[in-house]
């Protein structure tokens, strides 16, 4: 039997605050928030018509399990997340809709800065880089090749458009002015010591992270930053398997990668209503599933046995 793909979920016992390209967000009270995730996915800004069947619960299941390793690794390290159990405010009719695919996180004050750090030079990065030598405008060393190591791990922010529009690239700087420069220094000092942390572990796993992105936010009582939304999964990261890496070449992927290559091989590059076929969405899926058993230890269905 298959699974079934849940791309819309409405709770009756929360109120909904937002809509996001993949998560819905409902008020528990006013320092706590629900994170629901649902199978939607985006590519290129747009959101496919149809979803990936369990790819909420890889999501949230993988973050939850990153936010261990991360505490358990970086001393200090302050991050929204409360527990996987739904409060007891949701009926039990809605905690069936969310198994798997919800957390309670804390209410926080949100960067409006997309913090990606790249470690390996691909994508829209290794295009820069042949036409100026730079990447995100910053001046790299001769020499690099598709897919190689940068000399050490790049932050490069973007803004954190509204859902619709598209993320701009931004400078540091230009970050900075954003977000104010009390904060912009230890977002990125972060982010790269995040991104460092999580690349060894991974690597230990099997994985290679290629490049992610991280967003953060504000405990305005105590002035500390925290690590905020998903992450490190396959939503927002490259993931290469480390067993095939070879400089030179695209690598595979655990990722998104593979929808990308599909839209764009189609003509479909962030066209509005596409829709996925199904072979595709289960072979995503699948990609999804392998990283999260390389990462985790366990399979999906393993971990959610657990709940």
């Amino acid at each position: 039997m298959s699974t079934p793909v849940v791309t819309t979920i409405e709770l009756q016992s929360l109120p909904k605050l937002t809509s996001g390209k993949v998560r819905d967000l409902y008020e528990i009270d006013d320092k706590t928030l629900l994170f629901v995730t649902t199978d939607r996915i985006s590519a290129y800004d747009v959101i496919m018509a149809n979803g990936v069947p369990q790819k909420g619960a890889i999501l949230t299941q993988l973050t939850a399990h990153w936010f261990k390793v991360l505490g358990e690794r970086i001393p200090g390290l302050k991050t929204h997340f409360i527990s996987l159990t739904p409060p007891p405010s949701v009926s039990d009719e809605d905690k069936s809709l969310i198994r798997g695919r919800s957390m309670q996180v804390r209410k926080l004050k949100v960067f409006p800065i997309e913090a990606i750090v790249r470690g390996y030079i691909t994508g829209s990065a290794w295009n820069e880089y042949q036409k100026t030598g730079t990447v995100h405008g910053i001046p790299q060393p001769a020499g690099l090749q598709q897919c190689s190591p940068f000399p050490k791990p790049l932050y490069t922010p973007s803004t954190k458009a509204e859902l619709g529009d598209h993320d701009e690239n931004i400078s540091p700087e230009k970050a900075a002015e954003i977000v104010g420069d009390k904060y912009a220094a230890r977002i990125e000092e972060l982010a790269l010591k995040v991104y460092s942390t999580a690349a060894e572990y991974a690597r230990e796993h099997g994985i290679i992270i290629a490049d992610t992105k991280f967003e953060f936010g504000l405990d305005e009582e105590t002035d500390d930053i925290v690590l905020i939304d998903e992450v490190l999964t396959p939503d927002s990261s490259r993931f290469w398997p480390a067993s095939e890496y070879e400089v030179g070449r695209d690598q595979d992927s655990f990722d998104k990668q593979f929808l990308r290559n599909w839209l764009t091989k189609e003509g479909l590059k962030a066209k509005d209503g596409v829709e996925m076929p199904q072979e595709l969405a289960e072979a995503t899926s699948a990609r999804y599933k392998e990283a999260f058993k390389l990462l985790t230890g366990k399979t999906l269905e393993e971990a959610l046995g657990e709940l």
